[in-house]
């Protein structure tokens, strides 16, 4: 090699080799998609028409076998009214509640089915990590549909009645349309079993790295401010006990559910 070709070697640039850095992270395991299947467009519009007719058809049945038992779901529902008289004000009104009901009640009959359908449609596109929040998700949302239920009920419902009852008792005859009773149970009742879902949001939104339980505790403010819009909007009644309430439940989830996101460590 001679001298020039030398320094010729010596001057000139390093040219870096490229490397395929992979991160661990994207071929773990944990996001991979273990039902990895190939299905054209029209396979997916297919599957997903199957899925919305079965759920329609349950739906329709759990509402049919809730009319033939209406009788003692109204009965249930008018628990809360105590002393006042229910009245139909019309005719036929009876019967469109009685419709009305059923179909509310074989909806909420039916929600496990639809759910798993849900379920079933989605769960091929996620990855293990995100298969392993599905029950968890699932069981919660349930659970905690449940609770708002019985809460409406119980605390709710009775709440905002005794407060229309008192407010009124001493002018007027506390009689009402059976009509605007059921439509106003229902609404509170559903209104606040959906309002219970705020924690399930939280922590797969939490897991999902969307958003951490510090962001959270750092916008109290806001969620205090959406917390008594939430309850006015959400309560059919415009009593401020029953307001006060859900408020006070919706701060109460919100909370509840930073709390498991922090123990969880996210």
């Amino acid at each position: 090699m001679t001298a020039s070709s030398e320094l010729d070697e010596l001057n000139s640039p390093t040219v870096p080799v490229a490397t395929n850095a992979i991160d661990p992270a994207a071929v773990s395991p944990d996001n991979e998609l273990p039902d990895e299947v190939e299905m054209t467009l029209f396979e997916h519009l297919e599957e997903l028409r199957s899925r919305v007719l079965v759920s329609l058809g349950v739906a329709v049945l759990s509402m049919g076998l809730c009319f033939v038992f209406v009788r003692p779901i109204v009965r249930l529902l008018e628990g809360p009214a105590g002393g006042v008289k229910l009245v139909q004000l019309k005719p036929g009104e009876f019967f469109f509640v009685s419709i009305e009901v059923a179909g509310y009640s074989g909806l909420l009959l039916a929600t496990p089915f639809i759910l798993y359908q849900i379920v079933k449609f989605v769960l091929p596109g996620l990855t293990r990590r995100e298969q392993r929040l599905v029950l968890p998700a699932v069981i919660g949302s349930s659970l905690l549909f449940i609770v708002g239920l019985v809460f409406g009920y119980q605390a709710l419902v009775p709440a905002a009645l005794d407060f229309f009852v008192s407010y009124g008792g001493d002018v007027v005859e506390q009689t009402w349309s059976i009509d605007d009773y059921c439509k106003f149970v229902l609404l509170l009742l559903f209104s606040t079993a959906l309002t219970f879902q705020i924690p399930v949001l939280q922590v797969l939104l939490g897991i999902l790295g969307l958003v951490s339980s510090r962001q959270m505790l750092a916008g109290w403010r806001y969620v205090l401010l959406g917390a008594v819009i939430l309850g006015a909007v959400l309560t059919p009644s415009t009593d401020p006990l029953t307001q006060g309430l859900l408020s006070g439940a919706v701060l109460g989830l919100y909370f509840s559910g930073t709390g498991v996101l922090k123990l969880l460590g996210r």
